[in-house]
C-alpha cells in the first residue's frame, strides 16, 4: 500500500490550499482515509477523515467549517480542501488509511495502518 500526499506549500493567512492523497496497492472500499498534522514541537493531531464507502466524514473542532475532506473513487484519491487558513494550521500534513474503523475511532491515529510521507503547509501571518 502506498499513500502519496501532495499539495502543500506557503500561503498567506486567509488563503486556501488543496491537499491530495493518492492511494494505491489495494482496494480501499472498507477503509477510512484520514488526514493528520504535526506542527513543530507538537504531537500529531487528527484533522479529518472520510469513509471510502458511503462518505461519512469527521473533523477536528479546530478545522470545522474551514476544511473539507472529499474523495474521488475513480482516481483513488482523497482531498483536503483548506480555506481560511491560519498561522496555527502550519504543520506537516499526513494522509493515512485504516481498515474497518468505526466512526468513534476516526480520530485515533494509532488505528491507522498506512501512512503517507507528509506534505508541509506553511501559513504566514
Amino acid at each position: 500500500v502506498q499513500l502519496q500526499a501532495s499539495g502543500g506549500g506557503l500561503v498567506q493567512a486567509g488563503g486556501s490550499l488543496r491537499l491530495s492523497c493518492a492511494a494505491s496497492g489495494r482496494t480501499f472500499s472498507n477503509y477510512v482515509m484520514g488526514w493528520f498534522r504535526q506542527a513543530p514541537g507538537k504531537e500529531r493531531e487528527f484533522v479529518a477523515a472520510i469513509r471510502w464507502s458511503g462518505g461519512t466524514t469527521s473533523y477536528a473542532d479546530s478545522v470545522k467549517g474551514r476544511f473539507t475532506i472529499s474523495k474521488d473513487m475513480a482516481k483513488n484519491t482523497v482531498y483536503l480542501q483548506m480555506n481560511s487558513l491560519k498561522p496555527e494550521d502550519t504543520a506537516v500534513y499526513y494522509c493515512a488509511a485504516a481498515p474497518r474503523l468505526i466512526y468513534s475511532d476516526f480520530h485515533q491515529g494509532l488505528r491507522y495502518d498506512y501512512w503517507g510521507q507528509g506534505t508541509l503547509v506553511t501559513v504566514s501571518s
